[in-house]
């Protein structure tokens, strides 16, 4: 008797955050404070522009039109939160952990999140410059929609990561650790270092031949007409 069997998806799909926010109360100007506890808070508008909270706490907290320039959050921890067009160069969130959480229509640059863990997290819209994922674990996290200019994944470990209809120009890629990563809608994949480290991810056809090229140099191959 022969033996069935049938295709299925080999990608798994990434779980994305259900963030429900609670009646929040408005922030009290009072400044960030180190290891600082922010539950419920909603933080309009509010220039937080080189302030100091590491290891602060942001439990179901929206920050709309935050300025974040030079913002130190190293260590911090973002839970069931949403950041709405928050702007800024130079924000430090190394070793940060974010869980559950919603980044839409950020601008951004030199953003250094090196360290830090994602799980469950949506980035929609927006541009974000430099970004500095290094040795950062990811797990359930999709970027849609927006720019990422020179992000630098090195070393980092991607599980269950979605890139829709994004723009990745020039990204590092160096000695990642992929499983589950789709790729296949990127608008614009223009990989500087790492392509030998595609191994886990799934790309288009059209991708395939984009990078054909990067690839036959990678294992030596000279291709002449």
């Amino acid at each position: 008797m022969a033996r069935s069997s049938r295709k299925t998806d080999t990608i798994a799909v990434a779980r994305r955050p259900e963030v429900r926010l609670p009646p929040l109360v408005p922030y009290d100007g009072g400044g960030l404070e180190p290891d600082g506890d922010y539950d419920g808070v909603r933080f309009d508008g509010t220039d937080l522009a080189d302030e100091s909270g590491p290891g602060a706490r942001f439990m179901d907290c929206a920050l709309d039109g935050c300025a974040l320039d030079r913002t130190e959050l190293v260590r911090a921890r973002f839970i069931d939160s949403v950041l709405t067009g928050v702007r800024g160069v130079g924000t430090d969130l190394a070793g940060a952990s974010l869980r559950d959480v919603e980044v839409v229509d950020a601008r951004l640059g030199g953003v250094q999140l090196h360290g830090a863990v994602l799980e469950r997290v949506l980035v929609r819209g927006g541009k974000i410059d430099y970004l500095n994922l290094r040795k950062a674990r990811l797990k359930d996290v999709v970027f849609e929609g927006c720019v990422l200019s020179e992000p630098d994944f090195g070393d980092a470990q991607l599980v269950r990561v979605e890139f829709r209809d994004c723009v990745l120009k020039r990204a590092d890629f160096s000695s990642v650790r992929m499983e589950s990563v789709d790729l296949r809608t990127v608008a614009e994949l223009d990989i500087a270092r790492g392509v030998e480290r595609l191994a886990g991810a799934v790309i288009s056809p059209s991708q395939l031949m984009e990078l054909a090229p990067a690839f036959a140099a990678q294992i030596g191959v000279r291709v002449e007409a």
